[in-house]
């Protein structure tokens, strides 16, 4: 054999040895194994992961406690998003529950031995060894917490974040007359800017036109010719005019809502504006104004600058026309949403992410919710209404505001609690939310 055809030989066996370890590579990550499908899918470039946490090999001999395994990997969002709270609950159940985390990218042979089918999934052992529960996908902490105590796991012992905070009894008894108090916001009417509904029942009281538009958004009865039922209260002259006849001066206040005084006719409506400034509309313009922002999950009028702003994860921007309706759009749409409110005492932004039905982060941390509620006539108690619920950027904050309104009643919840709460609901029950069902005095 001469020497070119050594080469020749030589060569090729090289070849063919790089192919084989090439399609072997290959295999491994294989778009069969779902593992290796969340890596190549994965547009993270940073890993981040859970630090400190025991090892997966002496976790698995540790006797007497329960145990969390959460199979995930550095780059994978989800994964990245499980990592500040198998922190936390390593770190508050320290003595009382093993939290385990195994990058399955870094120990592909794990993903095979625990069976899972995706990343991050978590599996539930009680203090035996035996598995419990496994879950797929993001799981928040509050999930996990309820999950432990559905399995009959007692985690009891550490320090709950949450504070208790609750007011079941006004701090101060309301002798407010009901004709001066707004059917819709429980505020002061105004007698210059009264809207009045008659009813069968009885006069409905509203503070301003937008209560009342509020109050129109939210009916389910057949509304032809609804505006007919309704008088506002003329401006100038203190005397009631039908709202199809009134002439209405818009402006706006300092936080950019619309301010909005009826008037009998054009002549003193523009004498007014002439003093004031503002523009003069008819019933048609305002009513479309009104109701041009309408709450994402309920459907009620609401003004941008009062409502929480919600971001859908295809892009499409809605609001909330309070933060707990806010969350319900996750539940109407069945989407991730970010939630931009604000504090209601300081104003301070809060931030609410949620991922598959769960909070996923919130800004800040600390965030907490005011669950309003009212005592109905048979003893039971029931949300208070939009008007009466809110986000808080601490406990410290919403007890401040709740001491500012003595007739608030209601509790402090987690804004865990109060997203869980709305994702129970029924496709019937997200329908009639916030629906009034007919006008009706109180």
């Amino acid at each position: 054999m001469n020497k070119a055809m050594k080469i020749v030989i030589v060569t090729a066996l090289v070849a063919v040895v790089g192919i084989v370890f090439a399609l072997k590579q290959k295999d491994k990550a294989s778009v069969s194994d779902p593992v290796a499908v969340a890596s190549s899918n994965s547009n993270a470039t940073t890993d981040t992961k859970p630090q400190n946490l025991e090892n997966p090999n002496s976790a698995e001999t540790t006797a007497n406690l329960p145990r969390l395994v959460d199979l995930g990997a550095g780059k994978c969002i989800p994964c990245k998003m499980m990592a500040p709270i198998l922190e936390e609950l390593k770190s508050q159940y320290q003595g009382k529950l093993n939290v385990v985390f195994i990058d399955v990218w870094e120990k592909p042979d794990e993903a095979k031995k625990y069976k899972i089918n995706i990343i991050p999934t978590q599996i539930f052992y009680d203090a035996s060894g035996k598995e419990l529960y496994r879950h797929e996908g993001f799981f928040s902490k509050e999930d996990i917490l309820n999950k432990w105590k559905e399995l009959r796991v007692n985690l009891a012992g550490a320090t709950s974040t949450l504070p208790a905070f609750e007011r079941f009894v006004p701090a101060q008894t309301d002798v407010r007359p009901k004709g001066h108090v707004c059917y819709m916001c429980d505020g002061d009417i105004n007698p210059k800017t009264l809207v009045t509904v008659k009813t069968e029942k009885g006069d409905v009281r509203l503070c301003s036109p937008h209560c009342y538009f509020i109050m129109y958004s939210s009916l389910t009865e057949d509304k032809t010719d609804f505006e007919k039922k309704v008088t506002v209260m003329d401006f100038a002259s203190g005397n009631l005019v039908p709202l199809t006849e009134a002439v209405f001066l818009t402006g706006t206040d300092t936080k950019g809502r619309a301010t909005l005084q009826a008037y009998a006719n054009s002549e003193t409506a523009e004498k007014a504006r002439q003093i004031s400034g503002g523009s003069l509309i008819g019933l048609d313009a305002l009513k479309q104004n009104e109701l041009s922002h309408r709450c994402g999950f309920c459907d009620r009028a609401c003004y941008p600058q009062d409502a929480s702003e919600v971001i859908v994860d295809s892009g499409i921007r809605t609001w909330g026309c309070c933060s707990h309706c806010a969350l319900g759009v996750a539940a109407r749409t069945g989407k991730d949403i970010e939630i931009h409110e604000r504090d209601r005492l300081t104003g301070d932004p809060v931030v609410v992410k949620t991922l598959n039905g769960s909070i996923a982060s919130l800004e800040p941390a600390t965030a907490v919710a005011w669950f309003g509620q009212r005592q109905k006539p048979d003893g039971s108690w029931a949300s208070a209404g939009c008007f009466h619920q809110g986000f808080f950027t601490s406990a410290d904050t919403l007890k401040k505001r709740v001491e500012q309104n003595p007739y608030e009643t209601g509790k402090l919840i987690s804004i865990h609690q109060a997203l869980a709460d709305k994702m129970k609901m029924s496709p019937a029950q997200i329908q009639n939310a916030c629906k009034i069902g007919e006008c009706s005095p109180k």
